[in-house]
């Protein structure tokens, strides 16, 4: 485990991100981050945008698209 000084800047302390954890995380300045406390933990990760399902067919290849597959009945425990 690695250890960070704090640093000031106005009325707020900045911890800097280490550049093999930036780099992992394909992160640069301006990107969102989450974090949370678990007791005296700060727990910092990268936000990540959840696509859509739109996102996620209009990535799919239409090849690979089975024709007519938003009519078919649900095969298993499918909740529409």
């Amino acid at each position: 485990m690695g250890t960070v000084a704090l640093r000031c800047s106005g009325g707020s302390l900045i911890l800097a991100v280490p550049a093999a954890f930036a780099a992992q995380n394909q992160l640069s300045a301006g990107c969102r981050m989450v974090w949370k406390i678990e007791g005296d933990a700060l727990i910092i990760k990268p936000a990540r945008k959840k696509p859509t399902l739109a996102e996620l067919i209009a990535e799919t290849p239409k090849e690979a698209r089975a024709e007519g597959w938003d009519a078919m009945p649900a095969a298993g425990d499918e909740q529409w």
